[in-house]
């Protein structure tokens, strides 16, 4: 099986595009070329070929009079293009090979669709000049972007043909880069659906106010801001690390506001100073911010917990 794709410098969109049809396809060759005959003889063509049809394996999005956009009305390049046709089938195949569960097609659809907003759009909107890079400019765009040869590497490598296969390997650098960053977003994703059974059966404490997590891996935030309204903190086990850790809940994904903070009295403490203000000795720090404390026992844990609601129904200071 050919994959054909432009030759010259590469971008984003094309080569996320032709490493999620690697992913599917492993045993298929990349040709990077101008040349219509052979993309015509290709079995896939990306970002090269003015043809916008699945069907065939066409996935240019150059061509006069393209104008194909999501519902959101982002439009398209060969990343969201390729994405939308191959997405689910690229999350079930990277589900099954790193994290080990054969994914139901609806829901790997419901995660195709979260890395489409949360990452395929972006490239499509640099590549077509709608968006600009991260501050900094290290955005994945231009990240990607920096794989591409610079004119020191085309002097030093002549113009003999080195430079082209140069740039081969470097578009399969940002290949296997690109590809990392798909097996995460899967596999994250991945976790924290089979977590969901897992939290909402977990033990809740001090009348629905405190939940417990026997395993502070586990990602509980969204459905407890969801399903939770009553839960206030969270003690979960670091099993790594042999120790207990009190969370607030954030009112929202990324934020440090919380439902209910830490007492003020606790902020910025540790070890002997932290235990003298709580009387749990085995209590170990308290993180400036009021949103994490941690201690070495379960016991010690609760009691913090209990502490800290307490803490909320004092009436406050004249």
């Amino acid at each position: 099986m050919l994959i054909a794709t432009h030759s010259g410098k590469f971008h984003a969109d094309d080569a996320w595009a032709v490493a999620v049809l690697k992913i599917l396809f492993p045993d298929s060759e990349i040709v990077r070329t101008r040349d219509p005959a052979l993309i015509r003889s290709a079995d896939f063509a990306v970002d090269v070929g003015d043809i916008w049809d699945p069907a065939t394996g066409r996935f240019d999005h150059h061509q006069k009079g393209f104008d194909t956009a999501r519902p959101s009305g982002v439009p398209y390049a060969s990343a969201g293009l390729v994405w939308r046709e191959y997405g689910a089938r690229c999350v079930m195949a990277l589900s099954a090979m790193h994290a080990g569960h054969a994914l139901p097609e609806d829901a790997a659809r419901e995660i195709a669709y979260a890395i489409d907003t949360d990452v395929v759009q972006y490239l499509d909107l640099s590549d077509v000049g709608a968006a600009k890079s991260a501050p900094g400019g290290y955005g994945l765009s231009a990240v990607v972007s920096g794989f591409n040869p610079n004119w020191l590497d085309e002097q030093r490598l002549g113009y003999d043909g080195a430079t082209d296969a140069y740039r081969l390997s470097q578009f399969k650098r940002a290949m296997a880069m690109l590809t990392d960053v798909m097996v995460n977003a899967v596999t994250y994703r991945v976790a924290a659906l089979l977590a969901l059974e897992q939290v909402r059966a977990s033990e809740v404490l001090e009348d629905g106010q405190v939940l417990f997590l026997k395993n502070s891996a586990l990602p509980w935030s969204q459905v407890v801001r969801k399903e939770m309204p009553k839960v206030l903190f969270v003690i979960s086990h670091s099993i790594a690390e042999q120790r207990y850790v009190l969370h607030t809940v954030p009112v929202s994904a990324g934020s440090f506001d919380a439902r209910a903070d830490l007492p003020a009295s606790w902020a910025g403490l540790r070890d002997a100073d932290l235990a003298a203000v709580t009387g749990v000795p085995d209590a170990m720090f308290c993180h400036n911010g009021r949103f994490i404390a941690a201690v070495k026992s379960y016991e010690g844990a609760r009691a913090m917990a209990l502490q800290a609601l307490a803490a909320l129904e004092a009436p406050a200071s004249v």
